[in-house]
């Protein structure tokens, strides 16, 4: 789901990550699947790099997850955890995609955690628009 990043991208996204990392004195474990739950359910929450929103999830009970890249169709999927990740599995690709989420003063911030290098962290806050899904799977 994810596009891979070119090498100089990759060397600045660790960069980035290094540096979030210290910067928000990251020292407290990933949040379990329970804590994570507790703050999702029910919530739409927005994904964002650099100021840059990316994509937009809500949390629907029973683990259930409707997601929406900026711009385009929501797909429906569900979360669980594995392994001390939060792992995600859509109907139109459920190949897992697995992140660690970290409180923050502000919200959560997350970590992907898929193949390959960690991710620039990404902040997770709650949406400041319903999410709009558009087509036959406008969920539930």
């Amino acid at each position: 789901m994810r596009p891979a990043l070119p090498a100089p991208a990759l060397a600045l996204a660790l960069a980035v990550l290094v540096g979030a990392t210290a910067a928000t004195g990251q020292t407290a474990p990933p949040l379990t699947g329970a804590e994570f739950e507790a703050y999702a359910t029910g919530k739409t929450l927005t994904y964002a790099q650099n100021g840059s929103v990316w994509g937009t999830e809500r949390y629907l009970p029973d683990r259930r997850v409707l997601w929406s890249f900026a711009g385009q169709s929501c797909q429906s999927g569900i979360w669980y955890e594995d392994k001390g990740n939060i792992c995600f599995s859509y109907a139109d690709d459920p190949a897992p995609q697995c992140w660690r989420f970290y409180r923050d003063a502000a919200g959560l911030m997350a970590e992907f955690t898929g193949d390959g290098p960690p991710s620039p962290l990404s902040k997770v806050r709650p949406a400041a628009t319903p999410l709009h899904c558009t087509g036959p799977e406008t969920g539930a």
